[in-house]
């Protein structure tokens, strides 16, 4: 049954008017004057009101305002009823919004046509305003590791870290995780004789730092800044509820982890089993991927973090690095590396 508010300080034309309407089969309240229909329709939501003019505490006008500011009330279609048939009058409540003006003395007919009209019109405008929701929902939803980048820059903390410094470190509790804005990060552990071993290189625009989703768990690695780092950091409950809402990107971001732990295989593979040479090269090119717009760039790294990747002892890696720069592979100067001879590093590594 369709609710109907009725404002209207006349007692016997509001009683008749409440009469007629409920054997129409509309479910009526009624208020004596605008304060009171302003509270009642904040209060039940009509789906349509009708409403005199003139009145104590409140006249129509003011109703209507009132009712046009709430966002409860302000898609409730609005009738004016009453004596006053100036133009200006009628003019007045539709600059307002009110969507219809009957005068009195008005029949039967008149009124409850007016209400189906008004109420048929207020359904089609819902269900435009739904379908523009849905739309617009459907816009914002996050549907690629692009669009999840996106929110990082938008929602995220910012954090700068300087060279050497320490983004987090094993054993601490994993609340972020982050996308390198700038700068490169190191991900490394410690084996049993206290030799670090480097597990991950990321580069700007790469996602790091993430543990687990659904448990409490603390990083199982550390994370050192290699040069002047800026990170966005999500928090990992955040992160959490957006892959709950967008399956597509969740999918993408596992594709992320297993790349990840390809590249780590890979790495275990190459420290198990390759030859020194071998190891440097690749550790070079990696750096100079990760580093460098085009590989034969300079890069600048020092030979710890070199070797820390490569997974051999930093004498060894300068040993085979002076090798390659007698080769004519790569030219070195201080800390500076400059590939010479991309191609033939490569069939090396």
């Amino acid at each position: 049954m369709r609710k109907i508010l009725l404002i209207e300080d006349d007692v016997v034309l509001r009683e008749n008017t409440s009469e007629l309407l409920e054997l129409s089969n509309y479910e009526v309240t009624s208020a004596a004057n605008g304060k009171i229909g302003v509270q009642l329709a904040k209060k039940i939501v009509p789906d349509i009101i009708v409403c005199d003019i003139m009145m104590p505490e409140l006249d129509g006008y003011g109703v209507l305002e009132a009712l046009t500011n709430n966002e409860i009330t302000q898609h409730i279609p609005f009738i004016f009823l009453s004596a006053k048939t100036e133009r200006s009058d009628v003019r007045k409540g539709m600059d307002l919004g009110a969507d219809d003006y009957i005068t009195k003395p008005f029949n039967e007919d008149e009124l409850i046509s007016a209400i189906e009209s008004r109420l048929a019109k207020a359904a089609i405008l819902k269900d435009r305003r739904e379908k523009i929701e849905v739309v617009k929902e459907e816009e914002e939803d996050i549907r690629s590791l692009n669009d999840l980048k996106n929110y990082f820059e938008d929602n995220g903390e910012t954090f700068t870290f300087l060279k050497d410094a320490s983004i987090y470190k094993e054993g601490n509790n994993s609340n972020y995780i982050y996308l390198i804005n700038k700068g490169l990060i190191k991900c490394h552990k410690l084996d049993e004789q206290g030799k670090q071993l480097t597990t991950a290189l990321y580069k700007e625009d790469d996602l790091f730092g993430y543990t687990s989703f659904s448990q409490n768990l603390a990083y199982q690695e550390s994370a050192t800044a290699i040069q002047k780092t800026e990170l966005v950091g999500l928090s990992k409950k955040t992160l959490t509820g957006v892959l709950n809402k967008n399956h597509k990107v969740t999918l993408e971001l596992i594709e992320l982890l297993t790349e990840d732990l390809a590249v780590v295989k890979d790495q275990l593979l190459q420290m198990a089993y390759s030859s020194v040479s071998k190891k440097t090269a690749k550790t070079i090119l990696m750096f100079a991927e990760k580093l460098n717009r085009k590989p034969d760039d300079q890069i600048k790294i020092s030979r710890n973090d070199l070797a820390s990747v490569a997974g051999i002892a930093t004498e060894t890696l300068i040993r085979t690095m002076s090798s390659f720069k007698k080769q004519g592979l790569i030219e070195i100067e201080g800390r500076t590396i400059k590939i010479l001879d991309l191609e033939k590093l490569k069939d090396i590594s």
